[in-house]
Order: structure tokens, then C-alpha cells, then sequence
């Protein structure tokens, strides 16, 4: 087992969840129902399910483009995206 690798995936995967809608959907299930236990292993068991998702799909994509090429396409994506949200935010104004 790789832990380093196992340190790094939680440590940027704690950080992205950080504020996100999935954590303000769980504040609000759990001051909506008072019952933090079902909400937290809901809310676990599909981040589980989203991760593995992306697991399954990055390592299929890894077996046929190579991995300069993936974090290039993602790098692109996340800058697409800002580029995107930036100017719809302008937009308003």
C-alpha cells in the first residue's frame, strides 16, 4: 500500500469538499432531521460511490492516454471552467 498516495488523494480530496454544495446540503439535512449519524453514513457512502466512480473511469482512461496528457486535459478543464464562471460572474455587472 502506498500510504504516501493514500495521504495525498484524502488531503486534496478534503480540501476540494471543503464548502462545496455536498457539505451545505449536509448542514442542512442535519439541522433539518437532528439525526447526524444516518446523514453522515448517507452523505460517506456516496462520496464512496462518486469516488470510486472517478477511480474506475481515471484508471480506464490512464490504460489508454498517457498521464502527461490526462493532468494536461484536467488542467484545461479546471481553467475552462474558471474562465466560464468568471465571466458569467462579470456578466451581472
Amino acid at each position: 500500500m502506498d500510504w504516501r498516495l493514500v495521504c495525498i488523494a484524502f488531503v486534496i480530496t478534503f480540501i476540494a469538499e471543503l464548502g462545496d454544495k455536498t457539505q451545505l446540503a449536509v448542514f442542512s439535512l442535519v439541522s433539518e432531521y437532528n439525526r447526524p449519524l444516518p446523514v453522515f453514513l448517507g452523505a460517506s457512502l456516496a462520496l464512496v460511490a462518486v469516488c470510486a466512480v472517478g477511480t474506475v473511469l481515471g484508471k480506464a482512461m490512464a490504460d489508454h492516454i498517457p498521464s502527461h496528457i490526462l493532468e494536461m486535459l484536467a488542467g484545461l478543464m479546471f481553467l475552462g471552467l474558471g474562465i466560464y464562471m468568471l465571466i458569467r460572474f462579470l456578466s451581472r455587472y
